[in-house]
């Protein structure tokens, strides 16, 4: 009987451990998204879950992130604060204004093309901007606006109508500043300025020409019957290119000068890199090997008359003329 009976009780255990299988399976593949779908393992239905949290979110972390900027911000501005408790705004007010007048010169508009007037819009940009962050802004002036210059700035520039700190007149310079009182800066007057005098008003061409016009600035001078003088470049500063300055070089050199009375402090620290210059002393004691190595448009003979006594003698180019370093 009991040999009988051993293969039933081991049946019922078989299907048991079949059954117990069955049940294990069914909870490792739950959940289930429907009938059809393929079994979700519970990894997967964590990271569905954390998305879904996420997409939640989204505005809580937005507004925490504006929280943060807020607070940066305010950190920022106590940083900037100094120990009075008055911030950069302030600060700047209390600049030492100079009473020294710089004037752009714009009555050239006619001679130059709509591509040299855009770059001309953009140095008077940057003498505009250093201006307004120098430690001893001058009086700047802008005169003789209009034409070309004044339709490209309302086309490209509509907010230079609320500058600061500068006066833009339509008039010429010599019907807003008293003869007496003007210096035009250009680079063929013999005159070379040592200092700058404050009760004066320094002019600067407005005059994109690239060497086109040469000469023009200095015979508007003399025809006005005003000073003229050039700046003290060859005492300190010997170069590998043209001497051409743009508007905001002169511009930016003049109040480096305010700040520091160094001149060739305030050339090195304006003059851009690729002019290649070097203080005109150390190029006095340059050996025969550099001056063989010499850019084009100078020679050994041009070299030399630059290290002598006259700081303003006239270089020879290639054709025999002579030229001097332009101010432009």
């Amino acid at each position: 009987m009991s040999s009988e009976m051993l293969p039933a009780s081991i049946e019922s255990t078989n299907v048991e451990e079949k059954l117990g299988t069955s049940d294990g399976e069914e909870e490792r593949q739950e959940p289930r998204v429907d009938a059809g779908a393929e079994p979700i393992s519970k990894r997967q239905l964590k990271k569905l879950m954390k998305q879904k949290q996420w997409e939640e979110q989204r505005e809580q972390r937005k507004e925490k992130r504006k929280e943060k900027r807020k607070r940066k911000k305010l950190e920022r501005r106590q940083l900037e604060s100094n120990s009075d408790g008055n911030d950069r705004k302030r600060v700047r007010r209390d600049v030492a204004r100079s009473s020294l007048r710089l004037v752009i010169d714009c009555s050239f508009d006619d001679l130059m093309v709509l591509k040299d007037i855009k770059k001309l819009h953009k140095q008077i940009q940057r003498c505009y901007a250093e201006n307004r962050r120098a430690s001893h802004p001058v009086q700047f002036y802008l005169t003789s606006h209009g034409g070309q210059l004044k339709k490209n700035m309302d086309e490209n520039d509509q907010g230079w109508v609320n500058w600061k700190d500068i006066h833009i007149k339509s008039e010429h310079y010599s019907e807003l500043i008293k003869k007496e009182d003007l210096v035009y800066l250009t680079s063929d007057s013999p005159n070379v300025l040592k200092d700058l005098d404050e009760s004066k008003a320094y002019v600067i061409g407005g005059l994109v020409d690239h060497n086109h016009h040469k000469g023009l600035t200095f015979k508007q001078a003399t025809s006005y019957g005003i000073e003229h003088a050039q700046l003290p470049l060859a005492d300190f500063v010997k170069m590998n290119s043209r001497k051409v300055l743009a508007v905001n070089h002169v511009f930016e050199i003049i109040l480096e000068f305010l700040e520091t009375r160094d001149w060739q402090e305030a050339f090195f620290t304006i003059l851009p890199q690729r002019k290649g210059a070097v203080p005109a002393h150390k190029a006095c004691e340059s050996s025969p090997q550099d001056h063989q190595s010499l850019p084009e448009g100078w020679d050994s003979a041009s070299e030399g008359e630059s290290c002598r006594d006259n700081p303003v003698s006239p270089q020879k180019d290639e054709q025999g003329q002579q030229s001097s370093p332009v101010l432009q």
